[in-house]
Parts: C-alpha cells; structure tokens; sequence
C-alpha cells in the first residue's frame, strides 16, 4: 500500500511538472528574441534525418497491409475495393500513428538525451550564467521543429505508403497506375485528411515537450541521462496514443468518421 501511493504521489507531481514546463514553454514562446537559426537546425534534424527510416517503414507498412488484406477480401469477392480500403486505412490511422511513433523512439529519446547530457555537464548552468535563456534556445527550438516537421513527415508517409499499396496490389495481381490511384482518391475525402493531418500537429508538440522535459530535468550522472531517454519514448508513445484516442472520438463528435 505504502508503495502504491508513492507511485501515485510521484505521478501527480510528475503531471504537475510537465503542466509547469508546458505553461512556461506558452510563456517563453512569445517574448522576443526568436533563435530562427537554431530552430531551422533543428528542423533538419527532425525532418531530414528522419526521414529514410520513415519513408522505409511506411513503404513496407503500405505493402504488408495490402498484402495481408487481400486473401480476406478475396473470399467475399471483393478484391476491387483492396486499393480503397488500403488508402483509407493508411491516411486515417495508420501512417499518422506509426510515423509518430517512429518520431517518439527516435527525436524524443535524441532530445531527452542531449538535454540530459547538456544538464549533466552544467552546459545549461553555464547557458543560465552567460545571461542566455537556455529555454527558450534548447526547448522551444526543438519543440516547434517537432510541431511543424510531424505533419510533413506524415504527409510523405502518407504518399510512400500508398505506392506501397500499388506494390501490394501488383505482386498477386494486375491494375495499372491510372486506375489505382483513380480508386484511391475516389476512396478519399477531406474528412479523411484534414483530422489525421491536424492530430500531428499535437503529435509533434507532445513528443517535443515530453523529450525536452525529460532532458532539462535530467538526474545527475549518466544513469540519469539513460533514463530520461527511455522514459521520455515511453511517455511520449503513451501520449501519442491517448491523443489519437481523443482526436477519433471529436472526428466521430463532428461526423467527419
């Protein structure tokens, strides 16, 4: 029992803190001076270099989806409708949420890392001394590189993980380019693209937030700097999840499902 409320306990305040660190991340955004330089670094980071690991999960995603999906809609005689039903899929829940969680192993344990690691050898410390806001340098930089690159990472997984799907489609049979992508787009609505698009955006700010949270609040010693890495991809896969889960039941709310 002693145990179960302190997990409880260290868990409110962790919520607590996360709550702070986001207030101050709203507050620190808006006050001059803006460090573009820093933030265009980081958006090739979070973009650029993720993009291949990316692009290569979605492009297998697209193609094993297809693939399995096809013996099912065969026995109902139904396998014309396989490039519909793919693309749906796909754009609806499965790109965004994949491509999110490949950011949440990959930019949040590289943020919870390298601000730990800044934290552990009082890099920050000396930011604070030389009169540099160290959050508005390291955090919100990030933070908004995140927000802004999610939405274009999912974007080009939307796109490769479709031509997966015409993979898929041609490996056990035959349809051109014309009329798979004539089927796709049919298939398609903005009610289908508008909300998988805007949850990346929070996708994107979450997984920011909770990397950076992470690392700025690092422990001491390397032992810290592991695992502000490790708990920063957990939490921010967790929250991926949860946002998602809310963002189905307002599309569902406003009749766009």
């Amino acid at each position: 029992m002693k145990n179960l409320k302190e997990l409880t306990g260290n868990f409110l305040s962790e919520i607590g803190e996360i709550a702070q660190f986001t207030r101050r991340f709203f507050r620190e955004i808006l006050k001059p001076k803006q460090e573009f330089g820093e933030f265009f670094h980081q958006c090739y980071w979070v973009g650029y270099k993720t993009l291949p690991l990316v692009g290569t999960t979605a492009f297998i995603m697209g193609l094993v989806l297809t693939i399995q999906s096809r013996p099912t809609l065969v026995e109902f005689g139904a396998q014309s409708m396989l490039p519909a039903m793919v693309s749906v899929s796909l754009i609806r829940e499965i790109s965004p949420v994949i491509t999110a969680l490949i950011c949440a192993g990959k930019i949040g344990s590289g943020m919870g890392a390298e601000l730990g690691s800044m934290r552990v050898t009082e890099q920050i410390d000396a930011m604070e001394v030389s009169g540099t806001n160290p959050f508005k340098y390291l955090v919100i930089t990030r933070v908004m590189a995140a927000m802004f690159m999610l939405p274009v990472l999912s974007s080009l997984s939307n796109a490769i993980s479709l031509y997966g799907g015409f993979m898929g489609v041609n490996i056990r049979g035959m349809v051109s380019w014309n009329l798979y992508w004539t089927q796709v787009f049919d298939a398609l609505s903005y009610g289908d693209l508008i909300p998988s698009l805007i949850k990346t955006f929070f996708f994107g700010f979450s997984i920011g937030i909770i990397g950076c949270y992470k690392g700025y609040h690092s422990k001491k010693g390397t032992e810290g700097v592991g695992r502000s890495a490790t708990s920063a991809v957990v939490l921010a896969s967790l929250l991926v999840f949860i946002i998602d889960l809310i963002a189905v039941q307002i599309s569902d709310i406003l009749g766009l499902t």
